[in-house]
């Protein structure tokens, strides 16, 4: 995904209804050793919530150690890359996205 490797299974568990300013609840597994590629978030602010596992969230090319109880905040814009650093079982997540508030949605002038 992204240009990773691996697969990444993902359920909505929201199942397309409605829940503003949520746009959606994702829960994602990552396969052992997967990784998901650098990615912009291009139209909603997340949130990514570590659930089990052993990896590591890059966020903005900052990275830092992911897994269980770790809640990694991405704004609009900015950019997410996940590893599983474990070869023998999978890494587990939620992925909650929002409508980022109107000053974050907004161009800057003269961009």
């Amino acid at each position: 995904m992204f240009g990773g490797h691996g697969e990444v299974l993902v359920w909505d568990l929201l199942a397309g209804q409605a829940a503003p300013p949520f746009t959606s609840v994702l829960s994602c597994v990552l396969e052992a050793g997967g990784h998901v590629g650098r990615h912009v978030q291009q139209r909603d602010s997340e949130i990514v919530i570590g659930l089990t596992g052993c990896g590591e969230a890059t966020v903005d090319g900052r990275p830092q150690p992911f897994g269980p109880g770790t809640v990694v905040f991405l704004p609009f814009r900015s950019t997410l890359e996940l590893r599983n650093e474990r070869a023998d079982a999978p890494l587990r997540y939620l992925i909650v996205k929002a409508t980022p508030a109107a000053a974050e949605s907004t161009p800057a002038p003269g961009s």
